[in-house]
Order: C-alpha cells, then sequence, then structure tokens
C-alpha cells in the first residue's frame, strides 16, 4: 500500500468502520481510505450535487471567515489568487474578491477549466476539499508550480487527532472523504517543500513557499 500524498510504501492499517478501511503513513502520517473502497465519479458528484452552499447563508459565510480572516492579513492589496475545490457556488472567492483581491476558482467537477494552471498566483485557497483528493501528493506538486515564492496556501480541513478520536470520529463518515491530515502531516509537506506552517485554529493551515 503506498501512500497517496508521499509515495511511500510504509503504510499501516489504522482503523477499520462498517464501510471502510483506513491505513496510515508513518512516513506523512496522512491516514486514508485505500483506492477500491473510494466511490466512483458518478457517485462522488451526487454527494456533492446535495451541498447547499449558498452565498446568502450567514452560518457559511462566518464558517468561510475562519480562513479568509487569517489569510487577509497575510496578504498584499490587490493580491491574485486561485480557489481550488471551490465546489459549485465560488463563495470563498467572492468573498476575496469583495476585499480587494482577483481571485479564479478551479473545480475538477464543476470549472473543470485547466487555463488557471496557465497563470501563477500570489495565494492559494483550499476549503474543505483537500480531504476529498483521491491523489493529493499530484494536487500539491501541481499548487507548488503556480504558487510564487512567498505566497501563501491556505487550507480548511479538519485535522486527524489520534486513533481513539479518528474512532468516533463524524469527519470519516462522510463517504467522500478520503484523505486526513494530521498537524503533523502539515509538518512534514512544510519542511518537504520548504514553507513556513501557521497553525490558525483546530482546521485551518496557512504554509507560505519560501524562496
Amino acid at each position: 500500500m503506498h501512500c497517496p500524498l508521499c509515495q511511500q510504501p510504509t503504510c499501516a492499517h489504522y482503523w477499520q468502520d462498517r464501510r471502510r478501511d483506513y491505513w496510515q503513513c508513518a512516513t506523512c502520517r496522512l491516514v486514508f481510505v485505500p483506492p477500491e473502497q473510494r466511490l466512483s465519479a458518478q457517485s462522488e458528484k451526487a454527494e456533492y450535487d446535495l451541498h447547499q452552499n449558498r452565498p446568502d447563508d450567514a452560518g457559511y459565510i462566518s464558517f468561510l471567515n475562519r480562513l479568509v480572516k487569517p489569510l487577509g492579513q497575510c496578504l498584499s492589496p490587490h493580491s491574485k489568487g486561485l480557489d481550488y475545490g471551490c465546489g459549485p457556488s465560488p463563495v470563498l472567492a467572492s468573498l476575496l474578491i469583495n476585499q480587494g483581491h482577483y481571485v479564479d476558482y478551479y473545480d475538477p467537477f464543476y470549472f473543470p477549466d485547466e487555463q488557471a494552471f496557465s497563470q501563477t498566483y500570489d495565494f492559494i485557497t483550499c476549503s474543505e476539499a483537500i480531504e476529498h483528493f483521491f491523489y493529493p501528493g499530484q494536487v500539491w506538486y501541481r499548487w507548488m508550480s503556480i504558487l510564487k515564492n512567498h505566497g501563501w496556501l491556505a487550507i480548511m480541513t479538519k485535522r486527524v487527532i489520534d486513533r481513539d478520536a479518528f474512532s468516533t470520529w463524524h469527519y470519516k463518515n462522510d463517504p467522500t472523504h478520503v484523505c486526513f491530515f494530521s498537524e503533523k502531516t502539515f509538518h512534514w509537506l512544510a519542511h518537504q517543500f520548504n514553507m513556513r506552517l501557521e497553525v490558525s485554529g483546530p482546521d485551518v493551515v496557512l504554509l507560505q513557499k519560501l524562496a
């Protein structure tokens, strides 16, 4: 079993529930669902189509601001960014545009325009999407290729704490969630890709790409 983030074969069985198995990589500490237990693309999109993330939902706006506010404190005026995995309604991009930034958005199901990757960016956001990636390592390398030096990567995803907490964790029960990051995983990524890590609350991390 190779890790979908770091590609190392240093993985061991971590947990099992009624529906799926979960493995953990000893190198980067990612916890993940094995490929044969992931949803098909059709079933995955059907789950996403049920989401109700509306731009007029005050609760959803408050939720996104847990990422927008700390990121905004790091950005220069009129920065250019990419919201990766925005879903059918790019609300996060709209919040940052309202702050005076320029934001493109990409989603493999709803906005699959590859032109987004022909540019470079001052920041990249990924809110509640990285846990859905089948191959997060490939996406990470893609991010690094378009993120400018000293640029910021802002990620929102709930983090693995330990096996006991994982056993009753509601987050793993979403069938579209297949990769689970811990703080140790983000520290590994920061070291591997020469980035500075800032942990902002229980589910937000900011990573600055160093020269």
